[in-house]
């Protein structure tokens, strides 16, 4: 079960990457998966991707709250309307938006009303 999971993690991981450039895919989900995945199978790996200077933050708040910080919701929210844009565009179906608009949106209300991370308090000096 193990190298299943790991190998479900890499894959995620590689879906993550597509996603940076990808307009429909997106990076986020996989590499939480990935992490989960990780987390059954190499917890070291896991542990890594969580200590990551980048994702490593937001990781944590999405594990430890199942929160999304403001400026990654707009990000993502934004990031979701040019896609949408642009594949629309680009898709020559006059079905697509019917379909496209209300995934889009209807994901779109998901990350929006996700919660916000709780504010750390800055390290107390010693006494």
């Amino acid at each position: 079960m193990r190298r299943i999971y790991r190998s479900a993690a890499y894959a995620s991981l590689a879906l993550g990457a597509i996603g940076i450039v990808a307009p429909l895919l997106p990076t986020t989900p996989f590499v939480i998966l990935a992490a989960w995945c990780f987390a059954r199978s190499d917890p070291h790996l896991a542990e890594k991707l969580y200590a990551h200077p980048k994702f490593g933050p937001y990781l944590r708040n999405w594990r430890d709250e199942g929160a999304i910080p403001l400026r990654a919701k707009a990000i993502a929210i934004v990031a979701m309307a040019i896609s949408f844009a642009i594949s629309i565009a680009v898709i020559p179906f006059t079905w697509a938006p019917f379909v496209l608009g209300p995934i889009m949106a209807a994901v779109a209300i998901w990350i929006a009303t996700r919660p916000s991370p709780r504010p750390t308090l800055p390290d107390q000096p010693p006494d």
